[in-house]
């Protein structure tokens, strides 16, 4: 299914952001010190110039969409998701090989969380 335009621009970055997590998870489970160090920085950096964009945007302009009852299981979730990546951050400065881990499994997650459940509910929405 096509997504709707307003959202598209999104779910691109979510293709980007899958990516990030996989390296993730593939570089803490397997990869040396120094590559899970240059892991961790390059996810650090991801998150300030790409992820917390990303997660902003669609506090302030989606969420605020969702007003019904039945929808605030999907805003709860969203915010939780983004405020528990966001706590990660601290750990991937001490470039913790566990921190990388849950990072990556966290943000895939999110993810696919928010094209299967998030974005359907707020296309019903916009459309």
């Amino acid at each position: 299914m096509k997504r709707s335009a307003a959202l598209q621009p999104l779910s691109r970055e979510h293709h980007t952001a899958l990516t990030l997590a996989k390296a993730c998870c593939r570089t803490a489970q397997s990869g040396t010190a120094d590559q899970v160090s240059a892991a961790c920085q390059r996810a650090i950096q991801a998150f300030t110039n790409e992820l917390e964009p990303h997660f902003l945007a669609e506090e302030q302009t989606l969420l605020p969409l969702l007003k019904g009852a039945d929808t605030q299981p999907l805003v709860q979730r969203t915010l939780a998701d983004h405020q528990q990546l966001r706590a990660l951050l601290k750990d991937l400065l001490q470039n913790d090989a566990d921190a990388l881990d849950s990072f990556g499994n966290c943000l895939s997650a999110h993810v696919r969380f928010e094209e299967r459940e998030l974005f359907p509910a707020l296309e019903s929405i916009i459309r």
